[in-house]
Order: structure tokens, then C-alpha cells, then sequence
């Protein structure tokens, strides 16, 4: 009949349609959250106790906060106990990845998710606990979990340029290019676009040379984080004018991101490997040391008797 819209066309099946890769955006949503209050508790101690931690150590046993937020103190050493039970808890996610049956407790991607949230607060939590004073064997275990924290940052930097399924396996190099023909398709389809058009737009210059060392490397992806935000602008200017709308100008935008994504991924896939391996080898023993250095403390603490607890 004339005048009658022909049916859209079916988009191509994709089971992950590019949050699964990633995790929904709800599990992203409620790790922001749960980082967010954790940040505001300790940050309303800190302010609240700004006063006490800017005196010098000679003044602050005349201070009213003293009981409280001295390190042996109510709130300090309560800090003490919860910082050493998360960086215990920190252990359980190499166990998770090493043993298979743990499965039940979650994929691997979750556990990471919690890790990193974990690891995030908790120089804050030791910080406060130590009233910010690191002196001593508490400097120690101090300064040595900074080391392990800033190194677990450029870890799960490496993590996430290496593209997984959701539950944090290793995507092949076909699944990869399967995952990226079936995005170009859906983009393609849901905004008109030629393909050829949103590959222009989308690219992020020419790939890096076959071999390259570590630093380079990592400052490679660096210059590519950039060119993905360039290339998202891009193909924003490019869609303006499809009047498209709201709802799927935002699926398209994070469509063509991940399509970005895996880009770069695709291409710094060698290099992101010899990293990480080598990430792995230089992160083991420095946390290693860090517990170690945390262990001593506590036990001095316990055998010193300089504790509310007992």
C-alpha cells in the first residue's frame, strides 16, 4: 500500500550489544555508588578531624579527638581493622582467577570490579588510621601498599585494553572481528550511515609500528585514549544531522565508542600482552612485600599492647 513504512530491518544478533563485553551499565552505576559513599564517610572524618591531624604530634595528646583518632584510637583503630580486613580481602581475587570452581562467587570481571573498588579506598581508610603520620614500621606498610595501589592501577589499566566477554574471558581474534562487523552493521542500520563513512570517522590514525618497548608502548595507548576521544567527537558532529533521536543517539554514541575501543585494542593487542606479562612479574612481589610489611605491623601492635581491643 502506498504510503505504508516498510518494516526496519532486523539487526544482526549480538548477545553481548556492546554492554556485555564491558558489564551492564547498572553493575558500573552501583560500583560508582558504593565508591562514592565509601569516599564521603572517610572524607567526613578527615574534615571532621582536620583540626586534630594538622596539630604537631606533641599537641595532639591534649586534644579532645585524641582518644578517637589517634591510631590506637576508637575511630583510628577501628579504621586499622577495617583496612587490614579489605587488603586480606584483596587476596581472594587471585584465587578466584587460579581456581575455576570458585565460579559460583562470581565471574572474574565482577571480582575485578570489586577489587579495584576495594583498592581504591583504601589508602584513604590506612591514611586516616595512621593520622596521617608514617613513621615506623607503620610507614612501612604505608608506603609499601602505596606502591602495590599505584601499581594496580596501571594493571587494571592493562586489563582493560585486552577485550573480554563478560565474564572476563579472553575474547579471540575472530570473536573480536565478529563483535566489530555486527557494531558497524547496527551503527550503520540504526543511523543510515554508509559504512564506509563511519569507518572514516571512527578511525583513530595509523596503526604503531610491529615492535615496540614497554614505555612506548604504554605511552602508544595513552596517544590512542586521545584519538578514541577525538574519534567520538567526530562521529557526533557526523550524526547531527541524521535527526535521530534522543534514545538512539545515545545507544549509536556507545555503540561507535566500543567500536573505537576495540579498535585500538585490536591493534595494541601484542604490545597490551607483553605488558601485562610483564606487570604481573614486577606486581606479585611488591604486594607480596606489602603484606608481609602489614603483618609486621600488626603484630607489633598486638605484642606492644597499643590497642583498645584487648
Amino acid at each position: 500500500m502506498t504510503g505504508t513504512k516498510p518494516p526496519a530491518p532486523a539487526l544482526p544478533p549480538v548477545a553481548r550489544d556492546n554492554r556485555g563485553r564491558r558489564g551492564t551499565s547498572v553493575d558500573r552505576r552501583s560500583t560508582k555508588i558504593v565508591v562514592t559513599i565509601l569516599l564521603i564517610a572517610l572524607g567526613a572524618i578527615f574534615v571532621y578531624g582536620f583540626p586534630y591531624y594538622r596539630l604537631p604530634l606533641e599537641q595532639r595528646v591534649r586534644s579532645p579527638l585524641h582518644p578517637w583518632l589517634r591510631p590506637s584510637g576508637y575511630v583510628g583503630q577501628s579504621l586499622g581493622l577495617a583496612s587490614l580486613a579489605v587488603f586480606l580481602f584483596l587476596w581472594l581475587y587471585p584465587l578466584r582467577k587460579k581456581f575455576r570452581w570458585l565460579s559460583f562467587t562470581g565471574t572474574i570481571a565482577r571480582w575485578l570490579d570489586v577489587h579495584v573498588v576495594s583498592a581504591l579506598v583504601l589508602p584513604l581508610a590506612v591514611a586516616l588510621h595512621a593520622a596521617w603520620r608514617f613513621g615506623g614500621v607503620i610507614g612501612l606498610g604505608f608506603w609499601s601498599m602505596m606502591v602495590v595501589w599505584a601499581s594496580g592501577i596501571v594493571g587494571r589499566y592493562l586489563y582493560a585494553r585486552i577485550p573480554r566477554s563478560r565474564a572476563g574471558v579472553e575474547l579471540t581474534r575472530e570473536e573480536i572481528i565478529e563483535e566489530n562487523k555486527a557494531l558497524m552493521q547496527q551503527i550503520a542500520q540504526r543511523t543510515g550511515l554508509e559504512v564506509a563513512q563511519i569507518e572514516a570517522a571512527l578511525s583513530i590514525g595509523e596503526p604503531p609500528p610491529g615492535r615496540m618497548g614497554l614505555l612506548r608502548s604504554l605511552w602508544q595507548m595513552v596517544l590512542d585514549d586521545f584519538a578514541q576521544r577525538r574519534a567520538a567527537r567526530r562521529f557526533r558532529r557526523l550524526c547531527r544531522g541524521r535527526r535521530l533521536s534522543r534514545e538512539t543517539l545515545s545507544r549509536v554514541l556507545e555503540q561507535a565508542r566500543e567500536e573505537i575501543a576495540l579498535r585500538q585494542q585490536t591493534r595494541m593487542l601484542d604490545a597490551t600482552h607483553n605488558l601485562f606479562r610483564f606487570w604481573h612479574v614486577a606486581h606479585r612481589p611488591v604486594a607480596v612485600a606489602a603484606l608481609v610489611a602489614v603483618l609486621v605491623h600488626v603484630i607489633v601492635v598486638v605484642s606492644l599492647g597499643a590497642t583498645w581491643l584487648w
